[in-house]
């Protein structure tokens, strides 16, 4: 999550974000990375599928190149429980390479197989490269998330 603010906005400091895991990150918060071919776990695989992993812990020597971390949301029209993505992330010198897609695309079934009807997430505006993803996939603006910015002054 982290980098993913990082790469984003590089002039702030987002130590804060750690709490943020804390908070939220347990076991019905599913969390998948990808690790690149040749780090790969034993096992076969079909052609074309990525190599997703969700079991801890990590390996340190090799860190992941691509994750996504999901969590779980309340319609607030319908009520419905719904899957929620956190955080979709893909190392730059790994992406365009089909793998952020990929990732979506397996979310969408895991989300179909539990019973949502739905996935929500929130993307910044600035971030283009995500915007043009999640609407060639058919992820359509829902509501907008408005803020003002209150000087703490008294």
């Amino acid at each position: 999550m982290q980098r993913t603010y990082e790469d984003l906005f590089p002039n702030e400091d987002f130590s804060h974000l750690e709490q943020t895991v804390k908070q939220y990150f347990s076991s019905d918060t599913p969390l998948w990375w990808v690790e690149e071919e040749g780090e790969q776990r034993a096992g076969s695989r079909e052609q074309g599928e990525i190599p997703l992993h969700a079991s801890f812990p990590m390996s340190n020597a090799h860190p992941p190149i691509a994750c996504l971390w999901v969590g779980n949301a309340i319609d607030q029209v319908q009520g419905n429980r719904h899957a929620h993505i956190f955080i979709l992330y893909v190392v730059p010198e790994h992406r365009r390479r089909g793998i952020g897609r990929a990732l979506m695309r397996y979310v969408e079934n895991w989300a179909i197989q539990r019973g949502d009807r739905q996935i929500g997430l929130q993307v910044f505006q600035s971030n283009k490269p995500a915007l043009n993803l999640y609407n060639q996939l058919g992820y359509q603006t829902q509501s907008l998330w408005m803020v003002k910015f209150l000087s703490a002054e008294k």
